[in-house]
């Protein structure tokens, strides 16, 4: 498939789940030791899927409250969204059905979604953790394409979830493909 713009992926989620440790790591092979508060960033990647090179540009966006009435500014042209939590952290599960989901769908309603667990390294440290099972009930809940878990300090499963998100842009049907808009 021959694209004449990069494809958009979008991170949304709460502050401080990992979405810009994720984007970071992914495309740097690096994890940033330091937290790096974010409004908004973009990191351009070529991401290698079936046999073919993409051009993507990765956008992260922030997740505090401040940033509300600025944040849908990134989504215009979205392509697919990574809606992430951490998998330790209750709050940021919760708002996945309650928050992030609800401003997608009045934004950008057609696109697709790829729901992220992040910090998966902490799977085994507590048992205040989100179960696999609770996420695969999200993913249902919410329509996602896949449900992945990733670490980006361990450099675990960030590939698979970038060329998860390229696959659910080349599997959507060109007649549903309606772009982002701002209301």
């Amino acid at each position: 498939m021959s694209r004449l713009k990069p494809i958009k992926i979008t991170a949304v989620g709460d502050g401080m789940v990992g979405k810009t440790c994720m984007l970071i790591t992914y495309t740097e092979k690096k994890f940033p030791m330091e937290y790096i508060p974010t409004v908004f960033e973009n990191y351009p990647k070529k991401i290698e899927v079936d046999g073919h090179e993409y051009d993507a540009t990765l956008w992260d966006t922030a997740g505090q409250e401040d940033y509300e009435r600025l944040r849908p500014l990134s989504y215009p042209n979205t392509d697919c969204f990574l809606l992430c939590f951490s998998i330790n952290a209750r709050s940021s599960y919760e708002n996945i059905a309650s928050k992030w989901y609800p401003e997608l769908k009045v934004h950008c309603p057609n696109i697709p979604i790829i729901l992220i667990g992040t910090k998966s390294d902490l799977r085994a440290e507590s048992d205040d953790i989100i179960t696999p099972k609770e996420c695969k009930k999200m993913k249902k809940k919410i329509r996602a394409f896949k449900y992945l878990e990733c670490s980006a300090k361990m450099q675990e499963g960030l590939d698979e979830v970038f060329t998860e998100s390229v696959r659910a842009v080349l599997k959507r049907p060109s007649a549903a493909r309606k772009l982002c808009c701002m209301i």
